[in-house]
């Protein structure tokens, strides 16, 4: 009887593996063709940025960690199965046609290269891809340092924690499972080929696949005990569940510790009865020791500490705890940068009566009031400034400070005039005009944030607008700057709107005739022709090849506004721009415009951070950061974990050229100190920050908001009363009706409550409330003054003094504002918003709460809405200030001349410019532009009965009532007259 013969594989003909080949070969090139031209194209880029050294260091870098990884893991698997191969046995008996193995021994065989090197290899080049995406921590392990401070439980410095630790648990990683798939690997390969026989419930083992896989075996083991090792490090930085603080706990330190060494001890043990199998020929040993590990996992790692944890720790948790939760709170203030250096709390009463004459002596704060609310005006930006359909202000302009023309500090409301892209209609949208003439944004655009132009009281009034300084390309084709500081060159081809669109580039450069859209003269269009050392060299045809390549777009090879001088503008975005030169940064979600040196710059904060400090807090960037702002104009931080940050690097990017520049903020981080050995000569030293870039320097919103959450718990001195929550803090929900978060921290200018002295400075500020409380607990103010920039000061408020919503509660709903608003936005005429609340400190212990009121034409959200302040309303100790004006709402709380210091509206109470040309502001008149009635009359030119008649000449007389009570100031007197004219619109809507 014949045997039947196993299948032979089925084989491609010559042609179809010609075929097959050159299939292989284009898919090969469509996978890896668009990588090769973006690394050309960013060698090219980053030589232009003169960062070329980033680029070949992080490329270098990922080579490396790529190439040894692969072949680390890679020369594991490969021996571990020719291992197998080379001592498998000479005879196989065969299990006729039942043999389920034959047939795979065959494929193996029939392509036994391909699957002795290539299997090996693919789980190679995977495991380097995955590598690869480690380079940061190679570097750090490379070139970190000390910290000079150690851990108060294992007593090493904290530079082993960040920089070696990582590494130590990356490189353990890749070997466990290179020898674990080895194991893998030789196991099957003695399977097939008949080192391992499974027949009829029994099984025969040769001797050289028990001495591999027991050897592969004890190996592991090993690792293990490795790991067991390191884990006891890690405790420091893992967060018990049900614990109010991050480290090792009571448990941790007297159960889990213990248990981690005696694993590593048992796991060692077992790798030595596992090891003893070589010898005595006996696979009960090992079988046991991974027996005895595994239940020693689960009674020593897992049983024990949970019994210490219920039955000695949570009977008396805040005795227990207390030593661990001493150590987070010293920790997290360290890690965060919340010591005592940095962070000075004071006491406050937040109420003390406080006088007219006082409140008019802090000149710093009620001149400095900012009715602006950045959040708001933008469309007021746009109707009046935007000039042309392409140009657009983002819809959350910056403050920023500047000297006012006083020579005092001020605050301004500042934007960049920028191109958007997404705003070109029509035959402007063509590839041409898209790219060669619509290039650039024209102008810097402030508003002093303490004033509008004239008082919005009355329908026959123009005020309530933002007073617009524009530094433009004036008409002449010279540059208009009237302020707030002069600036050369008004003209933007870098910024985070000319940016957003689908395909981020510029071809620019001289070719011809000027082709770039400028600005306009009375007769005619005036072109430009950028003259910046910034862009990449496009006029050769392999790099307008390359470029059609790489945007998919044919007119780089075929157009004629290409020649030999053009050069291109890509990737736009001030933070993009500033993370590919610095990828270790994480940049803050804010970025805002500045003049230095009369240049423009985007200014962008940088961080430093590291996710394993030990006992310091693990915060979210994303919920730390997360407000009402964030969530209104979509810029959350993604959810990074952190337990250390510093504000260690500040950047600056060029508007005109898109230069970036890094200079060192924080010098003393160890951090930074291990990326500038890796990058070195990309951040320069902080010495070379010039006066005017500091002076123009803010605090990070987004550091300032996660130490505000830190600062809610870790204020807080004895660990019994942490460990209790007892005397914690809440980041207080914004008021604003139309809020769905916590309140944002603002930047005002106010008095200097860092130095204790009435001069001026500029701060970012938040309230915080009680624990699940409206009442205040604390007032926090950040400097960024350049004398005492970082420094933090805490105002400790006792009592029960009105929190945001407490005091935004009691002004919406006082009788005088809720009928003067009423009258307002009767019949959906204008549209009421509430502008940001703001926290002053007024006096020697009182709180002032601020916010402006706008109104919009109709109830549409859309941009030709354009707002106008209003009103103001203010609360003082329960007691509520409201009129038209700062000074009004100050006298109308603490008595005549309290306002006295503040700053009135500008003495032109004309409106602005509507929609101008870019010529400057100043040379070309204002034009009249409707304005949206504040109240409203009834309509006129039609015949009404006699009680209407009478209703109305009634409805009149009240106008007139109110508009005399605005002017004298007396708040008594307006209150009276708004309900006078209130009750007589309702009499004049039901007579007939």
């Amino acid at each position: 009887m014949s045997m039947r013969q196993p299948a032979r594989m089925p084989t491609l003909s010559r042609r179809g593996r010609t075929l097959a080949g050159v299939a292989a070969v284009i898919v090969l090139l469509l996978i890896i063709g668009p990588r090769l031209i973006d690394t050309y194209v960013s060698w090219l880029w980053f030589g232009e940025m003169g960062y070329r050294s980033v680029f070949t260091t992080v490329l270098f870098t990922r080579l490396v960690v790529f190439v040894a990884a692969a072949l680390l893991v890679g020369l594991i698997v490969f021996a571990g199965q020719a291992l197998a191969y080379r001592t498998r046995p000479v005879f196989v008996p065969s299990g006729g046609a039942t043999d389920p193995v034959a047939r795979y021994r065959m494929a193996v065989l029939t392509k036994l290269r391909a699957f002795a090197f290539g299997v090996p290899a693919v789980i190679g080049v995977l495991a380097g891809l995955v590598a690869q995406g480690y380079w940061m921590r190679v570097q750090l392990f490379l070139h970190g340092g000390n910290f000079g401070v150690v851990d108060p439980q294992f007593g090493r410095d904290l530079g082993f924690y960040a920089f070696d630790l990582p590494f130590y648990r990356l490189l353990l990683t890749f070997v466990f499972v290179a020898v674990f798939l080895a194991f893998i690997a030789n196991l099957v390969t003695h399977y097939v080929f008949g080192g391992i026989r499974l027949a009829a419930g029994t099984g025969m083992l040769s001797r050289a696949a028990r001495i591999q896989l027991v050897s592969l075996v004890g190996v592991l083991m090993l690792l293990k005990a490795v790991a067991y090792w390191l884990d006891r490090y890690e405790l420091l930085s893992h967060t018990r569940m049900g614990k109010p603080f991050t480290g090792a706990g009571y448990t941790d330190i007297n159960a889990v510790l213990p248990a981690k060494m005696i694993l590593a001890a048992i796991a060692l043990i077992c790798a030595a009865a596992v090891f003893s199998a070589l010898f005595l020929k006996d696979l009960r040993f090992p079988a046991i020791g991974v027996v005895l590990l595994l239940l020693s996992s689960l009674i020593i790692g897992a049983g024990w500490p949970l019994i210490v944890e219920q039955f000695s720790v949570k009977p008396n948790a805040a005795q227990k705890e207390s030593e661990f939760i001493s150590r987070s709170i010293t920790a997290t203030r360290q890690a965060y940068g919340l010591t005592s250096e940095t962070v000075t709390y004071r006491d406050y009463s937040g109420n003390t009566p406080v006088g007219a004459q006082q409140v008019a002596a802090d000149r710093a704060t009620t001149s400095n009031i900012r009715v602006l609310d950045p959040t708001i005006i933008s469309p007021a930006f746009t109707q009046f400034q935007q000039g042309k359909n392409f140009y657009y202000f983002p819809d959350q302009l910056s403050i920023d400070r500047y000297l006012g023309p006083d020579g005092n500090l001020r605050d301004f409301v500042v934007a960049a005039r920028e191109l958007n892209p997404a705003r070109l209609i029509d035959n402007q949208r063509d590839w041409i005009n898209r790219h060669t003439v619509y290039t650039h944004g024209n102008g810097f655009i402030a508003s002093p944030a303490n004033t509008v132009r004239g008082i919005a009281n009355d329908p026959n009034q123009n005020g309530g607008y933002p007073e617009f300084l524009a530094s433009v390309v004036g008409a002449n084709g010279s540059v208009v700057s009237p302020g707030p500081a002069p600036l050369d060159q008004p003209r933007i081809y870098f910024g985070p709107v000319i940016a957003s669109g689908p395909a981020d580039y510029a071809i620019v450069g001289k070719n011809g005739n000027d082709r770039e859209y400028d600005y306009e003269t009375n007769t005619e269009t005036k072109n430009y022709t950028y003259t910046g050392v910034g862009g990449v060299p496009v006029g050769n045809w392999l790099a307008r090849g390359l470029f059609a390549a790489k945007f998919a777009e044919r007119n780089f090879l075929f157009s004629n506004v290409i020649g030999p001088n053009s050069r291109i503008l890509f990737n736009r975005d001030p933070a993009n721009r500033v993370k590919a030169v610095a990828p270790w940064l994480t940049t803050d979600s804010t970025v805002y415009p500045a003049i230095v040196n009369k240049r423009m710059v985007w200014i962008i904060d940088g961080y430093t951070t590291l996710d394993n400090y030990p006992y310091s807090e693990l915060t979210s960037l994303n919920s730390a950061t997360v407000d009402s702002n964030e969530i209104a104009f979509n810029r959350l931080l993604p959810d990074k974990q952190v337990s250390y940050i510093r504000n260690s690097v500040k950047a600056t990017v060029d508007a005109y050229d898109g230069t970036v520049s890094l200079y060192a903020q924080d010098e003393k981080d160890p951090v930074l100190a291990a990326w500038m050995k890796v990058f070195p000569g990309t951040v320069k030293p902080r010495s070379e920050i010039t006066t005017e870039l500091a002076e123009h320097l803010r605090y990070p919103e987004d550091l300032f908001k996660v130490q505000r959450m830190l600062l809610a718990k870790y204020h807080v001195d004895d660990p019994v009363t942490f460990f209790s929550t007892s005397d914690f803090w809440d980041v207080p929900l914004d008021p604003n009706p139309t809020a769905s978060s916590f309140q944002p921290p603002y930047y005002i200018v106010a008095k200097d409550i860092a130095k204790g002295d009435n001069s001026p400075s500029f701060q970012l500020t938040t309230a915080m409330n009680r624990f699940r409380r409206d009442f205040l607990a604390a007032y926090i103010s950040a400097s960024s003054d350049p004398d005492n920039y970082g420094k933090l000061t805490v105002l400790t408020i006792p009592g029960q003094v009105n929190g945001p919503k407490l005091a935004f509660n009691a002004i919406s709903t006082d009788t005088a504002v809720s009928q003067d608003l009423g009258v307002i936005g009767r019949d959906n005429q204008n549209r009421i918003r509430w502008g940001n609340l703001l926290t002053l400190p007024v006096g020697q212990g009182g709180l002032l709460y601020v916010a402006p009121v706008y109104a919009s034409p109709g109830t549409s959200d859309a941009a030709s809405s354009y707002p106008r302040l209003i009103r103001v309303a203010m609360m003082y100790n329960d007691k509520v200030g409201y009129g038209p004006t700062v000074s009004s709402a100050l006298d109308g709380i603490f008595g005549p001349g309290a306002g006295a210091t503040a700053t009135g509206p500008a003495p032109d109470g004309s409106q602005p410019a509507a929609k101008p040309t870019d010529t400057a502001a100043a040379a070309a008149p204002r034009p009249e532009v409707p304005t949206p009635p504040v109240a409203a009359l009834p309509p006129g030119g039609v015949s009404l009965s006699s009680a209407k008649a009478a209703a109305l000449q009634e409805v009149q007389s009240a106008l007139g009532a109110v508009r005399d009570a605005q002017r004298s100031g007396n708040f008594a007197q307006y209150g009276a007259a708004l309900q006078r004219l209130d009750e007589a619109m309702n009499r004049f809507e039901g007579a007939k």
